[in-house]
């Protein structure tokens, strides 16, 4: 790479918020997708990474060279190598960068060594607390000014240090920050100063999340309440009369999934959506892809298919999946052909999801069922359209043959391989860990292949977990919920609609929040 200008950003110092991914700013977004490298701390949710350039190299400062206080030079060094050599560089930050994320130190050792850079603002704790607890950080009635502090000064610093008789006498809310680990101390330095003891005074541990948990009290009682509810860093220390007028429950906690922990199990490229409209709902979400979609071992089968629809031995192309639709056009593509090739044939797809990705490509689904999207509900509303016609089926290389069975009563029928579903799940995973302990309540399983792989994984600490009814399986459709059985495991629900949508649907009837 060439030599960059000076002036020219090659690294952004990025705020990724307080750890709820809806809160990642469009910018933050937009450099995520183009970075060469990025470098994040150690408490950036996973989940913020979805975005990030596929071929970016990601890099944790928990595994750079040092303890805490010792990293700070390598990760200067990372910084400005990689931004001198010409890559774009996002170094992604905890919440703001420069509220108690030493990115003025990183911009300080950027300027001096001439590397461009900027500074992209991300959501402060602070703010995101004030916001899902409901606590008012500046109100007319009750406080004027906020204040945010540190609770973890500099060892040895000299000079600027807090000052205690200051923000006792403060008039507005105490915004703390890196302060849960020495609370007794923060507690009563407050107190000696003059705050008064009955003070409205607030714990919250990961704010703006599924897994935000708060304890109010007064300020003298406050640490004996955090230990009693368990609360542990990372937390933020919230002081002042607002916290005495925060709802019982925030417009947050009133979430119907609020807290609540799922396992979504779909491939990794299908599962942002739904993941996103769980945590939306409130829940704590867990990801552990059971099957991953390829390429076929073997393309010859699915090539002189297509050259067969293009030369017009095909009436119908019915599609099973949204990826059976990808497939095929990525494959028209990789052969130097387009979308004429269909000009004459006609659509059938499984459900809306799978007709949504032939609008991708301005193509219409001719049939699709009114309801049960199932290979069931497809064989029935195509039966009286294809009867007597040639029908081509593009599907996984494994799944249930009863749809090209039905079809072909009436019309002649093959099936093709678009692609291949291979299990994929990673036996050390630490989400099978998380259900080992009981920290996963609900299980979705979106077709009969995951649930074969996900409960083929299962050890008998699961089982048992899931027997006495702790860990609840929720089946796409009850094809699935009779695999689940003949596999020896109850089922918890059954979706109605055989959709992620309707997953979630029968996760909310399970919580009762449906």
């Amino acid at each position: 790479m060439s030599q960059p200008d000076p002036q020219e950003p090659r690294v952004f110092l990025v705020g990724a918020g307080p750890g709820n991914p809806g809160l990642l700013t469009v910018r933050a977004a937009e450099l995520l997708a183009r970075a060469d490298l990025v470098v994040h701390d150690q408490l950036v949710p996973r989940r913020l990474l979805d975005g990030v350039n596929p071929a970016a190299e990601v890099v944790c400062v928990r595994d750079l060279p040092g303890q805490h206080p010792d990293k700070y030079p390598h990760i200067h060094r990372l910084l400005i190598d990689a931004g001198q050599a010409g890559k774009t560089v996002v170094r992604l930050k905890g919440g703001d960068p420069l509220i108690f994320g030493r990115g003025g130190e990183e911009a300080e050792a950027l300027r001096a060594a001439g590397v461009g850079y900027e500074i992209v603002p991300g959501v402060t704790a602070a703010l995101a607390a004030g916001a899902y607890l409901e606590v008012p950080l500046t109100h007319r009635n009750y406080a004027s000014s906020v204040a945010l502090v540190t609770g973890h000064e500099l060892p040895g610093k000299t000079g600027n240090t807090l000052d205690w008789k200051a923000l006792a006498a403060f008039p507005g809310t105490l915004c703390i920050y890196m302060g849960v680990a020495r609370l007794p101390v923060l507690v009563a330095e407050l107190l000696k100063h003059g705050k008064s003891p009955d003070t409205p005074a607030a714990v919250v541990e990961r704010a703006s999340t599924g897994a935000q948990r708060t304890v109010s009290a007064r300020l003298a009682d406050l640490d004996e309440a955090r230990r009693q509810a368990g609360l542990e860093a990372p937390g933020l220390i919230i002081v002042g009369e607002p916290v005495a007028h925060r709802p019982p429950r925030s417009w947050w906690e009133a979430r119907p999934l609020f807290g609540r922990r799922v396992l979504v199990t779909r491939p990794a490229h299908q599962a942002a959506e739904m993941v996103r409209k769980l945590e939306h709902l409130g829940a704590v979400v867990s990801r552990l892809p059971t099957v991953e979609v390829r390429d076929p071992a073997d393309w010859g089968p699915l090539d002189r298919a297509l050259g067969e629809v293009r030369e017009g031995k095909w009436d119908w192309l019915v599609f099973t999946s949204a990826n059976g639709v990808h497939a095929v056009v990525r494959r028209l593509d990789a052969l130097g052909r387009d979308l004429r090739d269909l000009g004459r044939v006609k659509f059938a797809a499984i459900g809306p999801k799978t007709a949504a990705a032939l609008r991708e490509y301005r193509l219409r689904a001719d049939v699709v069922p009114d309801a049960a999207y199932s290979s069931e509900g497809l064989a029935e509303a195509l039966r009286p359209h294809v009867a007597g016609f040639r029908v081509l089926l593009a599907r996984a290389n494994r799944g249930r043959e009863l749809l090209r069975d039905e079809l072909a009563k009436v019309a002649s029928v093959e099936q093709v391989t678009a692609y291949d579903q291979v299990d994929a799940i990673d036996p050390d995973a630490a989400v099978l860990d998380r259900l080992r302990r009981g920290e996963v309540e609900f299980v979705t399983l979106s077709s009969s292949n995951i649930a074969r792989g996900l409960l083929g994984a299962f050890d008998e600490t699961i089982r048992g977990r899931v027997e006495r009814g702790e860990v609840k399986l929720v089946a796409i459709s009850p094809e699935t919920g009779r695999v689940v059985r003949e596999l020896g495991y109850p089922v918890a629900a059954e979706a109605t609609a055989f959709t992620a949508d309707g997953l979630i649907e029968a996760v909310l009837g399970l919580a009762g929040a449906g």
